[in-house]
């Protein structure tokens, strides 16, 4: 980790007494601590990270770094020790700092997204369009870090010292350009705050981790913090202005002095997005940027991927791109993994897609969006996962029932949760929908349900390939899953 040994001082911290020490590696994790590490001691949901400092002291942390409370509960233990303590009153933003000067590397130009929808697709669009003009880029979030340099990540938006290893790795490997997802979570916990940015993005906001957040505003001003913390004051704002929060982002952003570069179908966008017309397998787009109208094809399904490909257009031309460049390179972009994916098609010309949407607002947005390119019938599958906001559980079912014209409820990660339980709170905004616990069953029959026409709309998972039940993680992808129940009711299997 890094490169020897750095002192607090060079990682921009002071410890109690004017300490000095030489810092020999970063952790969180007290059982990864190793002699003259730094170990972070942050204040948790559940438990705060002081209880552990006694252990990270027994493995030969040589300096500790937490925040008052913290301090309190390790007193006697520090007081017994050589370590250096450094107290902060915001210990997760130090950290961010202390793990970006510790790996020093980062790509050259990045963006960060946020939103409720949509951050994976910008992000990884963001990406084509800079391999495209001829970087060296990757995207990094839900689906891991992709692209020109590959790596699996745990969380939408690793805490900082995995996300700072690497940028920091990407960079040595050759990456200039990256473009991250930026989770509540992430933002809320300071994880992002040691990252250089050049732009950041705003797709949406609609309802999702109110098991986190303890209100909807929370919520909010958690994503707002990516304008007024994260990204520089001389950095830019690309926001979607359809959403009814795009304004209040916008003026966020504006306050800081950031200039903004709005995106959506209102005239007065500086992306303005006039016009779409769908067919089968994708979509005609005209769009309108500083006075020049052009006419676009961009092959993805689903009204919003227009919103999401020019705000990824836009965070390009913010990074200094030329605008007719990243115009032309649209029609290149291909559908992201689990997003709107067509996973297969019966001998009939039905159409099976898989989707990541997990929340009301998502749901019904991929319905609708679906809905212009399909002539026949739209079947849906849905299901809740575990251990997770369970407001949401019945609207999620009333969007499903409300814009699907069939409707399966299934299982998705019910994790430590009863199954049937979660079904059963889908199921009361759900109408008279079809349930079916089993997941592989529920695709198989919602496969057999399609006639000429009609399509399947597989939500919730997306590009997941394992399903939570319990603590144990089964194979289980629905892509796969789909291209096995049309190979078998049309008599494809080997």
């Amino acid at each position: 980790m890094g490169n020897g040994a750095k002192t607090l001082s060079e990682l921009g911290l002071t410890a109690r007494g004017g300490r000095e020490a030489r810092v020999t590696g970063l952790a969180v994790d007290s059982r990864e601590v190793r002699d003259g590490h730094l170990f972070a001691a942050l204040p948790g949901t559940r438990v705060h990270g002081g209880e552990f400092i006694q252990y990270a002291l027994r493995m030969g942390a040589g300096a500790v770094l937490t925040d008052a409370e913290g301090a309190r509960i390790a007193a006697d233990e520090l007081e017994a020790s050589d370590a250096a303590l450094v107290i902060a009153e915001d210990p997760r933003q130090a950290l961010a700092y202390t793990a970006a000067l510790w790996f020093g590397a980062q790509p050259e130009v990045m963006v960060a997204i946020t939103g409720t929808n949509g951050k994976t697709s910008v992000a990884t669009f963001v990406r084509h369009i800079w391999q495209e003009l001829g970087h060296s880029a990757v995207n990094v979030g839900t689906t891991g870090v992709e692209g020109d340099w590959d790596a699996p990540l745990a969380h939408t938006t690793p805490e900082p010292i995995t996300l700072h290893r690497v940028l920091s790795q990407a960079a040595m490997a050759g990456v200039t350009h990256a473009a991250m997802e930026a989770s509540s979570h992430g933002l809320a916990q300071r994880r992002l705050d040691g990252v250089h940015l050049r732009a950041a993005g705003f797709t949406n906001f609609s309802q999702d981790h109110l098991d986190y957040h303890a209100s909807f505003e929370e919520y909010f001003d958690a994503k707002a913090g990516l304008f007024a913390r994260v990204l520089p004051d001389d950095g830019v704002a690309v926001i979607n202005i359809d959403d009814a929060r795009g304004v209040d982002m916008a003026a966020i952003a504006s306050a800081r002095g950031q200039h903004v570069l709005t995106v959506g179908d209102a005239e007065g966008a500086d992306i303005c997005l006039s016009a779409q017309r769908f067919d089968a397998t994708g979509q005609e787009i005209r769009v309108v940027h500083e006075g020049v109208a052009r006419q676009l094809r961009l092959p993805l399904i689903g009204g919003f991927q227009g919103e999401n490909v020019l705000l990824a257009a836009g965070l390009v031309i913010a990074c200094g791109a030329e605008p007719e460049q990243v115009f032309d390179a649209l029609p290149q972009l291909r559908t992201v993994r689990g997003r709107m994916q067509l996973a297969a098609t019966r001998e009939n010309g039905a159409a099976v897609f898989v989707d990541f949407a997990h929340t009301p607002d998502a749901i019904a947005t991929a319905i609708q969006a679906l809905r212009p390119h399909v002539m026949g019938r739209l079947v849906a599958i849905i299901g809740a996962g575990g251990d997770r906001d369970r407001a949401k559980r019945p609207l999620m079912g009333q969007a499903a029932a409300e814009h699907a014209d069939l409707v399966i409820v299934t299982d998705d990660n019910p994790r430590s949760e009863d199954p049937a339980a979660i079904r059963a709170a889908v199921l009361e905004g759900a109408g008279d929908a079809s349930e079916v616990g089993d997941r592989a069953e529920a695709i198989l029959r919602g496969v057999d349900a399609l006639g000429p026409g009609d399509a399947l709309l597989i939500c919730g998972k997306g590009h997941e390939s394992g399903q939570t039940v319990g603590d144990i993680v089964y194979p289980f992808d629905d892509v796969e899953q789909a291209s096995v129940a049309v190979a078998a009711l049309d008599g494809r299997l080997p």
